[in-house]
């Protein structure tokens, strides 16, 4: 079959990917052979793929592909997320520009828009996920807000209620007002700003003097109850039962006392405004203190606030400040940095706000989500992540759990006349329920509650919800067949900036409806920055389009480039160069490819050097396997991707298949043939879960070249397995790469050919049946063992072995010296650390034998190659004088 000379992967992909789906490769029900599961992290509706995307995907693609080759039922659950905050904002947008505003519709109407608006954009990533190669099970996709998933999330509700855990309360929480809804600590960003603090006049009440206290908030004044001094603090015990008019309103309020006021801080006076401060709301409860909230949904002054109603909250505090100033009540103002809380949805500053919310009780919830990690049933990776998790879960504060926003499952509780209210799923059933209480209740006077659950309130049933929502709030029933097969999942690929709201949380709901693990491990990606260390964003304009970066590498190359630079829990620092080479490790095992296709092969006898070089190779093969296997136990992904890279690039192509290859015109033995072949699968089936498109093209071609109808698709094949493999064969080729390194350096250095035939003579320990190797690999025309040293001739050293090439009159004496005295340098300075390692009674004595074994040898090899340096330094001192 012929092939084309350039690999083309825009023609490739989409051929391969739609082979794949014909087929069902990626689709996978219970049966007998061993679940390996992963749960997407969904991501939201309103989302188009991003680099990160990009990173989190691959790397599970990377684990399920190798596991569908491992023998496992590998199932990869796909879904989205409805995103209650940030889909209720696009579709807002998208209303405003039609002229429609969402006060103006009902609850049904703007759903009808909301549905339309998911109907049309919602499935775009998960279409981008293909390009990338993702292997899912599309026939699974769930969609948080799916019927059955939004019941479960119904029923959960229901029964954290039933059970004590979830109840209705005033407190302080982060209220957003673009989205207009309350926020999770969790969902809050803190940011170090820019910020004034503002030295204010309050006048004593029957005296002709001030109180002054430094406030970043002036707008908030009007909110103020009290003024709040430590006891200890000498400067103000006059003000003991003293009372302040609060500036511009001079409304009274009293001058209390509590050790919470640092001293050091601005004045050592501070103002106490319950409504608009979470630790003066603490204050205010201690002391019984009113509540004035000024600020409403919108960010704005409102009619408490007495002057400035209806103005923004930043507005309002420039207007302030200027009506301080007039009327002499500012002091002075000072440049000051203060940590501020930001939605992480809109980015809108956040306004602590006393609100009527729903929470979820987590204190008692939490410990055995904490305990699964703390005994290492779920493993964390990196395990640096620990200690974070650890300090959330043992600080753990109670969820709000409500959302004022109509996209979402909404909250089933359900309001008499009274105020008073019953939780229930439908309105019959809570008419049943009313009853019990109040028998003269009419369903028509009862009242659902308006707001939505947290979208984290049905993500954190996930790996539940995807196989059997009908155990969600009823952990009783035992579960279908998907659930009892696929769960507990195995890896969960993750960011770190949610373990506490998501993957926490997720433990906490397995454990509570299934009694068990929802994973067994969780990696933690890294943040893909660019090459300055900035975060990649629109605004910066420095992330680059994931489907233009497939389109010109390839989907294979970005897969590869963004792999090569990732470690779990590092950030990655992109660049083009990275996607680069990954594009050209495709090309090269492309042009490998069509290498082994050229070849006329026949039924001669096997040269020496092709069956000492795959015997060589065999060994490598088995030695780097070996290490790849370890490295994914580990989850070190990027580095066993770049033991395959190596092991192709170097082993395979820039030695093996160098070795091997016949001469031009003449053919290659077909014992070498089919052993190379051999070795190719080999390598073509490890590079696919990195790599999957390249990968099944070859392997289709080779089969239809080879009559292997059986085999449709190289991810059903399985992984070859390492075995052992001769140590010294491998040493032996590392020593012989040495050699043929310097013999190439030497050449590029003199200017030589490298078709210009060379002799070599080595003084040392070297088995002259390697020589039909160096030969062919390094154009020599001799080889020879020698006891003495040779004239003229430039030397260098591999191990305690000599090699000298005859130059005759090429020879500089000079630069000859110079390189052995860099050489001589290089190994005095390494033999001085072996040296402290082995002058370590520690090292020596804890450390395994065979290690120390290893660095008593590396100490012999270096005194050896010293002495023999110095001989030869000696000897040409000896020659130039």
């Amino acid at each position: 079959m012929e092939i084309t000379a350039k690999y083309n992967p825009v023609e490739v992909e989409d051929r391969l990917y739609a082979y794949w789906l014909q087929n069902g490769f990626f689709n996978s029900d219970p049966d007998e052979r061993e679940p390996y599961t992963i749960v997407i992290p969904p991501p939201n509706v309103t989302g188009v793929l991003h680099m990160g995307h990009m990173l989190n995907n691959t790397i599970q693609d990377v684990l399920v592909r190798r596991a569908r080759m491992l023998g496992k039922n590998a199932c990869w659950v796909p879904g989205t997320d409805h995103a209650s905050i940030a889909t209720e904002a696009k579709v807002v947008a998208k209303l405003r520009e039609q002229g429609i505003n969402k006060e103006q519709l009902t609850r049904s109407q703007f759903l009808k828009y909301a549905w339309e608006w998911k109907e049309k954009h919602g499935g775009i990533i998960l279409e981008q996920l293909k390009k990338l190669g993702a292997s899912c099970d599309w026939r699974r996709t769930c969609f948080t807000m799916d019927e059955k998933l939004s019941e479960a999330v119904i029923d959960t509700f229901i029964y954290l209620y039933n059970k004590g855990l979830i109840y209705r309360g005033v407190r302080m929480i982060n209220w957003d007002t673009v989205s207009k809804t309350a926020v999770s600590d969790e969902e809050v960003i803190h940011k170090e700003i820019n910020s004034k603090l503002y030295y204010l006049s309050y006048p004593v009440v029957g005296e002709n003097a001030n109180l002054t206290i430094a406030t970043t908030r002036p707008e908030t004044i009007m909110a103020d109850v009290a003024i709040c001094i430590n006891p200890n603090d000498k400067r103000y015990s006059r003000m003991k039962g003293k009372k302040v008019y609060i500036p511009l309103i001079n409304k009274e309020i009293p001058v209390i006392f509590d050790e919470y006021v640092s001293m050091d801080f601005g004045t050592g006076c501070l103002k106490v405004t319950p409504a608009h401060d979470v630790n003066d709301y603490a204050l205010g409860i201690k002391y019984n203190l009113p509540v004035i909230d000024i600020i409403d949904n919108d960010g704005r002054l409102n009619g408490k606030a007495q002057i400035l109603v209806g103005e923004d909250r930043f507005e309002a505090r420039k207007k302030i400040i200027k009506m301080l100033d007039d009327a002499g009540l500012l002091v002075k103002t000072e440049d000051y940095k203060s940590t501020v809380g930001f939605s992480e949805r809109t980015d809108a500053v956040i306004e602590p706000k006393l609100s009527m919310q729903w929470f979820l009780k987590m204190e008692e919830l939490s410990k055995p989500a904490l305990d699964y990690v703390l005994n290492g049933e779920i493993k964390l990776i990196p395990d640096k992540f620990k200690n974070t998790y650890k300090y959330w879960m043992e600080n753990v504060r109670d969820w709000c759990i409500s959302r004022q926003l109509w996209w979402g499952q909404r909250i089933p509780a359900w309001y008499l006349p009274d105020g008073n209210f019953v939780v229930a799923k439908t309105v019959d059933e809570a008419f049943t329920l009313a009853q019990k209480k109040y028998k003269n209740v009419k369903i028509n006077e009862l009242r659902q509650d308006e707001d939505v659950v947290d979208t984290w309130f049905s993500s954190w049933l996930w790996p539940v919800s995807v196989f059997d929502p009908s155990v969600c709030g009823h952990p009783e029933i035992k579960g279908n067949a998907d659930l009892n097969y696929y769960y507990p999942t195995n890896d969960l690929v993750t960011a770190p900036e949610i373990l506490f709201f998501w993957v926490a949380r997720m433990i906490i709901a397995g454990h509570e409806f299934r009694g068990k693990i929802p994973f067994s491990n969780v990696y933690l990606t890294g943040i893909v920055r660019d090459k300055q260390g900035r975060k990649m964003s629109k605004s910066l304009g420095n992330s680059p389009d994931p489907l233009k970066l497939i389109e010109q590498y390839g989907a294979d190359g970005v897969r590869t480039g963004m792999l090569l630079c990732s470690s779990a829990g590092n950030d990655i620092l992109y660049d083009n160069s990275q996607v680069e080479q990954g594009r050209n490790f495709c090309n090269k095992i492309w042009n490998a490819f069509r290498l082994m296709k050229s070849w006329n092969i026949e039924q001669i006898p096997q040269p020496d050097y092709a069956e000492k070089a795959t015997k060589w190779f065999n060994s490598q093969f088995n030695k780097t396997l070996k290490n790849i296997y370890d490295n994914f136990d580990k989850y070190r992904i990027s580095e066993a991707l770049m033991d395959a890279y190596k092991l192709f690039w170097d082993d395979f192509c820039a030695y093996y298949l160098e070795i091997i290859k016949p001469a031009y015109g003449s053919p290659l033995d077909k014992s070498t043939y089919t052993e190379t072949l051999t070795f190719f699968e080999n390598l073509l089936k490890i590079l696919h879960p990195f790599m999957p498109f390249i990968t099944e093209e070859i392997w289709l071609i080779l089969n239809k070249d080879n009559n292997k109808k059986d085999q449709k698709t190289i991810m059903l094949a399985l992984q070859p397995k390492p075995y052992g493999f001769d140590a010294k064969t491998v040493d032996t080729f590392d020593h012989l790469k040495d050699i043929i390194i310097n013999i190439r350096a030497l050449r590029q250095n003199k200017n030589m050919s490298p078709k210009q035939n060379m002799e070599l003579f080595v003084k040392g320990n070297f088995d002259l049946s390697f020589a039909s190797i160096l030969k062919k690999m390094a154009n020599l025309s001799k080889v020879e063992k020698i006891e003495n040293d040779i004239e003229n001739a430039s030397s260098f050293m591999v191990g305690t072995n000599e090699y000298y090439i005859p130059l005759g009159n090429r020879i500089n004496i000079a630069e000859e010296m110079e390189k052995l005295k860099k050489e001589l340098e290089y190994t005095e300075g390494f033999l001085s650390v072996v040296n402290k390692k082995l002058n370590n009674d520690k090292f020596v004595n804890s450390a395994p034998a065979n290690v120390v074994e290893s660095e008593r040898k590396k100490q012999s090899d270096a005194e050896s190659k010293i002495k023999i340096l110095e001989e030869n330094i000696a000897r040409l001192q000896a020659n130039n004088l």
